[in-house]
């Protein structure tokens, strides 16, 4: 069966697993996935990530989650442009995540990034998810 919605099954696995207390989580890989899992990596909310081949032809990711002190790193994680609903935005009227503490992750024309790197190379786009 298809997923509708790889990305948000993503955020899923984390939230659960970080909920769960979990050291790390896999999920299916694909190149978008990763992308977004890098700015997680760039930003400081996760520890890292591999890809692991289980059959030929078939790979899984797995994410190491981040805690600090005992509590997981990531305390919300939302998606917010969804297929259903597209959410795009310009660079002006990019938000801020709780005063700039929390980032947006957004899919530009030149790649996927967060806010504060959207402002900086001047580029709006959709905005995948929020973290904080």
């Amino acid at each position: 069966m298809s997923m509708s919605d790889p990305m948000g099954d993503m955020l899923t696995r984390i939230r659960n697993g970080q909920r769960a207390r979990k050291n790390t989580v896999l999920a299916p890989s694909s190149r978008f996935r990763s992308s977004v899992l890098d700015v997680l990596k760039r930003e400081g909310y996760i520890r890292g990530y591999s890809e692991l081949e289980t059959r030929p032809g078939i790979s899984e990711i797995k994410i190491e989650l981040k805690y600090h002190e005992g509590d997981p790193v990531i305390r919300e994680i939302k998606r917010v442009s969804t297929p259903g609903c597209r959410v795009y935005s310009k660079i002006k009227d990019l938000p801020r995540i709780y005063n700039g503490l929390g980032i947006s992750i957004i899919s530009t024309p030149r790649g996927v990034m967060s806010d504060a790197e959207a402002r900086a190379a001047n580029v709006g786009g959709e905005v995948l998810c929020r973290i904080f």
